[in-house]
């Protein structure tokens, strides 16, 4: 199989997760819990994801000088990710991130980015030679948003496929916009970018467009159990996904992006790259946690 080479701009966070029977309202207290503590950030779930799936992956990141991030390294070296490029800040604690899980596997997330939020263009710099060399460059929206916006200049200037999951949303300038080849924003997320809400698959299609307007190459618009809407210049409808029995939805969207981005780099038509990652999203919405719930090739190729 031919190795696909990604470099992943993004968070690292440490992940405190309770399940419960139901998410707690505000001021409700909820006993009877069960704790888990995991790696997660969205940038270090899709990097671990793209990892299992067989990408030689290179994560450009920043965490604490604590035990978190230490172990969040550690975590990425033992998935065969290149850790050269993630840096120690002695001033940021580590990024952590609090999540609630119910028994539908629904979820609500707080974050405290720490040194996540000191991820600097110069970081990025930093692995000019790596980025040259890659096939894809993936992205998300949980470090600063002028290191975004720099690695994007970079990567397009460089030609290489440049990925953007864009969350937690927020609104995006055009001129990062035009340099995106994939923008992969949930019903949510659509609708911050768009003004779209985005209940249908007409109203997909519709978000879509005002993306492409806007020069985007191409938008795929992740509908959870229905699959992923994917409008592009050679593909346009829905890809579907499978029914699963859904455990925890912590990560489908990075498992999703991860395997995205391999499936792109191995030179994937846009339709069967969606389909794969669809099906890694499958595996990992039926067990529990973020970069633990990410499939191996094994479990994916199963899936056929």
């Amino acid at each position: 199989m031919v190795m696909s080479k990604i470099v992943v701009v993004g968070s690292s966070n440490t992940d405190m997760v309770i399940k419960s029977e139901h998410l707690p309202a505000p001021g409700e207290t909820i006993l009877g819990g069960e704790f888990f503590m995991n790696p997660g950030g969205k940038g270090a779930n899709q990097a671990v994801a793209a990892a299992r799936l067989g990408g030689d992956v290179v994560f450009v990141a920043k965490v604490g000088d604590d035990i978190f991030g230490q172990e969040a390294v550690q975590g990425f070296r033992e998935a065969g990710i290149n850790t050269d490029y993630i840096a120690t800040d002695p001033e940021q604690p580590s990024g952590v991130a609090t999540i609630m899980v119910d028994n539908q596997g629904e979820n609500c997330i707080a974050v405290a980015s720490g040194a996540n939020n000191a991820l600097r263009p110069e970081d990025v710099d930093n692995a000019m030679e790596q980025i040259e060399g890659a096939d894809v460059l993936l992205m998300q929206l949980e470090t600063p948003i002028e290191t975004v916006e720099y690695a994007a200049k970079l990567g397009h200037d460089k030609g290489k496929t440049v990925i953007l999951n864009p969350a937690p949303a927020q609104v995006l300038s055009d001129e990062l916009l035009a340099r995106l080849d994939v923008i992969t924003p949930n019903e949510t997320e659509a609708e911050i970018l768009t003004g779209t809400q985005v209940e249908t698959l007409e109203d997909a299609q519709k978000a879509a467009q005002v993306l492409r307007e806007r020069d985007v190459g191409t938008v795929i618009i992740t509908l959870g159990a229905q699959g992923a809407f994917v409008l592009s210049d050679s593909f346009s409808g829905l890809v579907p996904v499978r029914k699963v029995n859904v455990v925890d939805t912590t990560a489908a969207g990075d498992t999703f992006n991860g395997a995205l981005a391999v499936g792109m780099a191995r030179g994937m038509d846009i339709e069967a790259a969606v389909a794969y990652a669809n099906k890694a999203a499958a595996v990992s919405v039926t067990r529990m946690g973020a970069q633990a719930s990410a499939p191996s090739l094994d479990e994916v190729e199963a899936e056929d």
